[in-house]
């Protein structure tokens, strides 16, 4: 049997689920009034190293020496900074009117040069003598099948990491995660026919030689040395003509994780803008369910 309802007006539905009406306020409104706990100043046991905020989304905008050449994207943003032992907290809104900042002076880009000013801003406006940021992004390029030349988009995600102290200034790096495709050379080696090959994921984490200033975009950089050492690229149209030599590139050109890892290290060796590394490999097997891994760290 259908119901008739005869609902109560918004308010007394409010009373019914609970609201209550508001109770006698006495504390100030005005923010020169407010107490000021963060700004406490006491013996509070122990220094901080890291204080802010993290998971911050904001758009951003990207340079990019590959085709779309500037891009509009979104950031995950993580922004600290240190405190001493005599501070009670730091001051939260701050962080993210620092965004808010930048945001409306044109658009937040990120290259390292706005972000140096970023970073030290940020320390100023915290009255710190340091800050840190961390940015993830989504990074799109243009791709080509070998044989048609039908162009689509692949993305890696790209993150920059900027550190400022007073009196000793700025340290810099970069990370890049992008997709490959790896054939296995065991399985090549003792099998008849054809080979399993997987979909890898290769991560370079690099820190920038002093005076670095984005002469060539460390993105392209790090996407050839990972792509042009993998079994094959990653392609996001691929007709049949281009999937024949996909397929016959990955089959001339077996790698192990462990190939991989230490060919990709030897292209960042040979960067000058780039003083130490980390590279990962991480294959999703296709003959397995775990996945196969190689990491290994170099400082020149």
């Amino acid at each position: 049997m259908k119901r008739e309802l005869q609902l109560p007006p918004k308010k007394e539905r409010h009373r019914l689920f609970g609201s209550v009406e508001p109770g006698l306020k006495t504390k100030p409104v005005e923010k020169d009034k407010m107490p000021d706990l963060q700004n406490s100043k006491k013996d509070f046991l122990f220094h901080i190293n890291a204080v802010g905020i993290s998971n911050v989304k904001y758009p951003v905008v990207i340079q990019s020496s590959l085709s779309p050449e500037q891009q509009t994207t979104v950031a995950a943003f993580k922004m600290t900074s240190s405190i001493s032992y005599e501070a009670k907290g730091t001051n939260m809104s701050r962080f993210t009117e620092q965004l808010e900042k930048y945001r409306l002076n044109g658009g937040f880009t990120m290259s390292i040069n706005e972000l140096y000013d970023f970073t030290k801003e940020l320390a100023e406006r915290l009255k710190q003598k340091d800050a840190e940021i961390d940015v993830t992004f989504p990074w799109f390029y243009e791709r080509k099948g070998p044989s048609s030349e039908l162009a689509g988009l692949n993305h890696a995600t790209a993150g920059m990491k900027i550190r400022y102290e007073e009196g000793k200034g700025f340290t810099a790096s970069a990370k890049l995660t992008c997709a490959v495709t790896t054939l296995c050379p065991c399985s090549k080696e003792i099998s008849e026919y054809s080979a399993h090959n997987q979909r890898g994921f290769i991560t370079m984490e690099v820190e920038f030689a002093e005076g670095y200033n984005e002469e060539r975009d460390w993105k392209e950089a790090l996407l050839a040395a990972a792509e042009t050492n993998a079994s094959a690229m990653i392609h996001p149209v691929l007709k049949r003509p281009d999937e024949k030599m996909v397929t016959e590139t990955a089959y001339e050109n077996p790698r192990f994780v462990e190939d991989m890892v230490r060919l990709v290290a030897a292209d960042l060796y040979e960067f000058d803008f780039v003083s130490a590394f980390r590279v990962e490999c991480r294959n999703e097997e296709s003959i397995h369910l775990h996945d196969a891994i190689a990491e290994l760290s170099f400082r020149k």
